[in-house]
C-alpha cells in the first residue's frame, strides 16, 4: 500500500474513526484503525465490539495511488501523528517488516502494523427497508430525550432509548425512573415491519456528533441485535440493548386538574437561579406554588439560606398547586422544549408532572414530584 493525501482530509475521517476505538479494551486489535487502499479510494474502519464506524475517502480527493492494499496500525498513535503534522501532502506505505512509514517534506515516522487477518469483520450489512429521516431530525430526537435516560447500570434497559416503529409513526422514549422524555415523529413512509428496540444512549450521543450538516439524510437499518446508519461517507453500527423496555404510554394522563403557561425564560432562569441554593444530598430540591396570576419558586437550606423568585403564569381555572421537584431534572426539561411558551400540568402534588410546548404535542417531559408538604 502506497498513496499521498493532504493531511486535513486524512485528519478529518481519522476524527471519525478515532470514535471507535477504546483504550481499554483488553483485545489490542480493538485499539487499531484499519487502511484499506483500493482503486475507489481509502476505507477506514475501527471497532471496540460494541459500536463500530466505516468511512470512506473517494480516489478524487487522494493525490496519488501507487499501491493498494490494507494495513492496521494504532488508532491512538496514527491521529496523533496526522493531527500534528503541517496542512500539507503526506505519503504513507507500507514497507517490508509489517510497518507504515509515513512522511511529509520535513517529516517522517515509522509504525508498527498489526496482522490484518486479526481485525474483526464489522458486520456492517444492509436490508431492503431502512428507515429514513433528517439528520437534523435525527439530532433533535437525541438531544430532546437521551438526558432523561438512566446512568445507572442497575437496570441496563433503562440506560438507552426506546425506538418504537409502527407503520410511519416512531415514537422514541427515555426514562431513568424518575423523569420520562417522549419523542414523536411522523415518518415520510410506511415500514414494512414494526421494531421495538433499545439503542443505548453513550453510543447515540457519539453517533450525533458525527454528523456535520443538517441538510442529509440518515439512513437506519435495523436487525435484531444490531442498528447500522448510513450518511454521507460514514457507515456506523451499535449493538441493542437486550431485555423489555418498561411500558410507560399509561404514564401521560388525560386529564389535568391545572395547566399552566408560563413563558420559557421565565420559567427557566427562575429555577437556575433557585437552584443555587440546593444540594445533590437534597435531591436539587425546589419548591412550586401558585397565587393567583403568580407562581412563587423557592429553595432552602438552613445552613446556607434561602432564595424565591417570582414569575407571571396564566392558569386555566382557579385551582393552586403547591409542588417540589428536583430542580435539575426541570431545567432539562425545560429546555429540551424549545419553546418560547411552555405548559405545565398538574394533578395534585404526588402525581408528575407534564410539561409540552404550547406549539406543538410531539414532545411530551414528565418528572416525578419530590413530597415536601
Amino acid at each position: 500500500m502506497k498513496f499521498e493525501i493532504k493531511q486535513n482530509i486524512l485528519l478529518e475521517h481519522l476524527n471519525y474513526v478515532i470514535r471507535g476505538i477504546s483504550t481499554k479494551n483488553l483485545r489490542p486489535i480493538l485499539n487499531c484503525i484499519k487502511f484499506e487502499l483500493t482503486n475507489d479510494g481509502l476505507y477506514l474502519m475501527s471497532t471496540d465490539s460494541e459500536i463500530s464506524i466505516k468511512t470512506f475517502i473517494d480516489k478524487k480527493e487522494i493525490l496519488n495511488i501507487d499501491t493498494t492494499g490494507e494495513i492496521v496500525v494504532s488508532g491512538r498513535y496514527i491521529y496523533d501523528i496526522i493531527r500534528k503534522l503541517p496542512d500539507e501532502i503526506i505519503n504513507l506505505e507500507e514497507v517490508i517488516d509489517s510497518k507504515l512509514y509515513i512522511t511529509t517534506k520535513n517529516s517522517s515516522f515509522t509504525l508498527n502494523c498489526s496482522n490484518v487477518n486479526e481485525f474483526p469483520d464489522l458486520e456492517l450489512e444492509f436490508n431492503q427497508n431502512p428507515i429514513t429521516l433528517n439528520e437534523k431530525q435525527f439530532k433533535t430526537i437525541i438531544n430532546q430525550t437521551s438526558f432523561a435516560t438512566s446512568v445507572s447500570e442497575t437496570r441496563p434497559v433503562l440506560t438507552g432509548i426506546n425506538f418504537k416503529i409502527k407503520e410511519n409513526q416512531l415514537t422514541c422514549t427515555a426514562t431513568d425512573s424518575y423523569r420520562l422524555a417522549v419523542k414523536n415523529i411522523t415518518l415520510e413512509n410506511k415500514t414494512v415491519e414494526n421494531w421495538d428496540i433499545v439503542i443505548p444512549t453513550k453510543n447515540l450521543n457519539e453517533l450525533i456528533k458525527l454528523m456535520n450538516t443538517d441538510e442529509e439524510n440518515i439512513e437506519m437499518y435495523i436487525f435484531t441485535n444490531k442498528v447500522v446508519f448510513k450518511f454521507d461517507q460514514i457507515i456506523f453500527m451499535t449493538r441493542l440493548i437486550s431485555g423489555t423496555y418498561p411500558d410507560t404510554s399509561k404514564l401521560i394522563p388525560d386529564k389535568y386538574e391545572l395547566t399552566i403557561k408560563v413563558k420559557y425564560d421565565d420559567l427557566y432562569s427562575a429555577i437556575d437561579r433557585a437552584s443555587l441554593l440546593t444540594s445533590e444530598s437534597d435531591k436539587n430540591t425546589i419548591k412550586f406554588e401558585t397565587t393567583e396570576t403568580t407562581a412563587v419558586i423557592s429553595s432552602n437550606i438552613p445552613e446556607i439560606g434561602n432564595v424565591e423568585e417570582k414569575i407571571a403564569v396564566e392558569k386555566d381555572n382557579n385551582s393552586e398547586i403547591k409542588i417540589a421537584f428536583n430542580s435539575k431534572f426541570m431545567m432539562d426539561a425545560v429546555k429540551s422544549l424549545e419553546s418560547d411558551e411552555i405548559e405545565l400540568m398538574f394533578n395534585g402534588e404526588i402525581k408528575p408532572i407534564i410539561l409540552k410546548s404550547t406549539q406543538t404535542d410531539d414532545l411530551i417531559q414528565l418528572i416525578l414530584p419530590i413530597r415536601t408538604y
